[in-house]
């Protein structure tokens, strides 16, 4: 004869962690309510719910015109770690959205989570800066973060925080100082970036090099990097084993090598050379920045005279790509010219 027994094991697809969600259009407008509730475990679990939600920019949509953004807000001052962290992970998913990045901004979130910089638990700061990271790729997003005066803040983050965190930050800066540096360049983020540059790993040396392509752009950066002395480091890094890295840094030499000085300190350090080398990299922006640099450098007289042997190798790289082409020929323009 059978005999009825009941399991005492949860389900395969219950998750005791996550909240339950309401059907259709009940469900996200049940879990804001569930995000202010009193009980500390019913605030976890919709968290832990949202998380999933906010993958779908739909959702993201209806959460943002309920009020979720408000809830969360006050959810990243709330006293338990689990929450805070759970917070803005549900906050980073949503601003890989423009929807919610566009959320970010109408709610004031960037000054919401800019007083978690110095939050105790590191997921908690590392998820706060994938939000950044998101956000800077909006050309308002970045603006906003300029604007809410954090630069200082952030650059000075470069020097305190874990390698994953660095990486993190360094993306968002250099999107940030596309839109205005003058905040990085006075809060000495030239020196730090120098150390950055002879970093063991190369995703910080790729990634600080690039934050100074967008630093160098204004006057005062080009003059930096040359007083700093981080020119002959760049010229170093056009052989670097990884190939970003020398694409990186041809581009900042291609800006940091626009004044008489940059371009002597260039020369001195003997860039010619491996500039030459980059123009037949399988990258093409490293092809493209390596003419522009070359291009800089054949406006000395002491660099045209060096260039003028290789004008063939600039006339094969007139077969590439359109961008290619154009730089070539200005190059051998430059390269060409007589006085």
């Amino acid at each position: 004869m059978a005999h009825a027994r009941i399991s005492m094991y949860l389900p395969p697809d219950i998750n005791p962690t996550q909240a339950a969600i309401a059907y259709g259009c009940r469900a996200l407008p049940k879990l804001n309510e569930e995000l202010r509730s009193e009980d500390l475990v019913t605030r976890q679990k919709a968290l832990v719910a949202l998380c999933g939600l906010m993958h779908d920019p739909e959702h993201v949509y209806v959460a943002i015109r309920i009020g979720c953004l408000e809830s969360l807000k006050a959810l990243l001052k709330d006293t338990n770690d689990m929450v805070r962290i759970k917070t803005t992970e549900v906050l980073y998913i949503m601003a890989t959205h423009n929807v919610g990045r566009v959320g970010f901004l109408e709610h004031d979130i960037i000054h919401a989570l800019s007083f978690l910089l110095n939050d105790p638990q590191s997921l908690c700061r590392k998820n706060l800066h994938l939000a950044f990271k998101h956000l800077a790729q909006l050309p308002t997003g970045a603006q906003g973060i300029v604007s809410s005066g954090l630069i200082p803040s952030l650059v000075w983050k470069l020097q305190r925080e874990e390698e994953g965190v660095q990486e993190l930050l360094l993306d968002t800066l250099a999107a940030c100082l596309m839109e205005d540096a003058t905040e990085a360049l006075a809060s000495r983020a030239v020196p730090f970036l120098k150390e950055k540059l002879l970093s063991t790993n190369g995703n910080i040396r790729s990634k600080a090099a690039r934050m100074l392509i967008a630093i160098s752009i204004p006057l005062e950066g080009k003059n930096q990097v040359w007083k700093h002395d981080v020119i002959p480091i760049l010229v170093h890094l056009l052989r670097d084993k990884v190939a970003e890295v020398q694409a990186n840094a041809a581009g900042a030499l291609m800006y940091a090598t626009a004044t008489t000085e940059g371009k002597y300190a260039a020369l001195d350090a003997e860039a010619i050379q491996p500039l030459l080398q980059l123009l037949s990299s399988s990258l093409s922006k490293a092809r493209l920045n390596a003419i522009k640099a070359l291009t800089m450098l054949a406006e000395a007289p002491e660099g045209r005279k060096l260039l003028q042997a290789h004008v063939p190798t600039f006339r094969a790289l007139e077969k590439d790509a359109v961008a290619m082409q154009q730089g070539a020929q200005i190059a051998i323009k430059v390269i060409e010219w007589k006085p």
